[in-house]
């Protein structure tokens, strides 16, 4: 249709070489040697997969333990847990099939799955929108996002300035930040 210099022209018909043609001799040209390909997934890859995971320890969906578990590392939890669970200086993740029956306590949580317990996370704390949270929350700064899942009570807690505990362990004059406890240690009967 679009092209009628085609249609025109007839088909020409295959004729394979003859053998008696003599071809040149072909040069060797040094080629790279062939790299393995590693097989790649067609399925996309989901928005929790983005985050650095690649140094965190990995609970997988087929596993279910029962117990305490601390850790001094992040943690990916994809199976089932129940008991306690600390990592006080890490992140914690529970991921899309993950189910936790704990209390938790963590610098950072992401629930993407399923968690009944009471959360405590000294940074942050942020609820997908496929999550369920069954507990309260304790946080200096919480996310939940649209079609998340949570029933319990939230106690946002403002976070310890870093500096002035940096200036306190230096050795700075106390006169420059007083303690708020000293005003109160005074004895009752003198106030």
């Amino acid at each position: 249709m679009w092209n009628k210099k085609r249609e025109e022209e007839p088909p020409r018909p295959y004729v394979p070489p003859s053998p008696s043609v003599q071809r040149a001799p072909a040069t060797l040209i040094p080629t790279e040697p062939k790299k393995e390909m590693t097989p790649v997934s067609s399925t996309p890859t989901p928005r929790f997969d983005s985050e650095n995971r690649g140094s965190a320890a990995t609970i997988g969906k087929a596993v279910k333990i029962v117990g305490q578990i601390y850790s001094k590392e992040d943690l990916f939890v994809d199976g089932d847990l129940e008991g306690t669970v600390e990592l006080l200086e890490h992140k914690l993740t529970i991921g899309p099939n993950g189910t936790v029956h704990a209390a938790v306590k963590a610098r950072e949580v992401v629930a993407l799955g399923t968690i009944q317990g009471n959360v405590e996370a000294a940074d942050r704390i942020e609820i997908r929108k496929d999550a369920k949270l069954i507990g309260d929350i304790k946080t200096a700064r919480i996310v939940i996002e649209d079609g998340a899942y949570f029933k319990g009570s939230i106690d946002i807690v403002k976070p310890e300035p870093k500096v002035a505990a940096k200036s306190a362990s230096s050795g700075a004059p106390a006169a420059a930040h007083p303690p708020a406890a000293a005003a109160v240690s005074t004895p009752a009967g003198k106030a």
